[in-house]
């Protein structure tokens, strides 16, 4: 009875230790092979910007405005180009003129990628006229050939007013015209609304 007894607990404490092996693996109840490293292994979380900012990835922010899709402040990598920020926008719309930006163009952190419309582009390159450009002929600025192109001013009296500025220096007013010698109240009547002083 004895006997029976002792080779019972030898047989229960192989089967116990059958489970383990000496190297440390173990052997899973589908019967998989798992080494200690791979049990505790895990994947590695993906990183978010700020932790790419901290890992020395630089990130810089970009303003996208005027004819986009998505108007906004978009965070781009260091280093991207400008067509990757209107790709963050939406793209361009209808209305946005392409020839006025240079999307191969290098981003810096702060930038505003402005996009204009065809209609913007077009008044950018039309100068606007000056406010004081009315048309008329300056008689203290004006050449030989601008005054001559005044009605009853030919070569003689253009050169007269020319030697009067010298000699007096600027009109003060349209009337002072007349202190010149052949430029009287008939001459006068016909230049008055095409001359001015300033």
């Amino acid at each position: 009875m004895k006997k029976t007894k002792n080779i019972i607990c030898i047989l229960l404490i192989i089967f116990l230790t059958a489970g383990c092996k000496e190297d440390g693996t173990s052997i899973d109840t589908q019967g998989l092979l798992l080494s200690e490293e791979e049990e505790g292994s895990s994947e590695e979380p993906i990183q978010d910007d700020t932790a790419k900012e901290q890992a020395g990835e630089p990130i810089i922010y970009v303003q996208v405005s005027g004819a986009v899709k998505k108007p906004g402040v978009y965070r781009l990598p260091e280093g991207s180009r400008v067509f990757q920020a209107l790709e963050l926008a939406g793209g361009m719309t209808k209305e946005a003129d392409e020839k006025s930006l240079n999307q191969a163009q290098e981003l810096t952190d702060g930038q505003i990628v402005w996009v204009m419309t065809a209609e913007e582009a077009v008044s950018l390159e039309q100068p606007e006229s000056l406010p004081n450009d009315d048309g008329r002929i300056n008689l203290n600025t004006a050449t030989q050939e601008e005054l001559m192109t005044l009605p009853g001013i030919g070569e003689a009296k253009a050169k007269s007013i020319l030697a009067w500025r010298e000699d007096h220096g600027s009109f003060e007013q349209i009337e002072d015209i007349m202190k010149i010698e052949g430029i009287k109240e008939g001459v006068f009547s016909k230049i008055k609304d095409y001359v001015k002083v300033q």
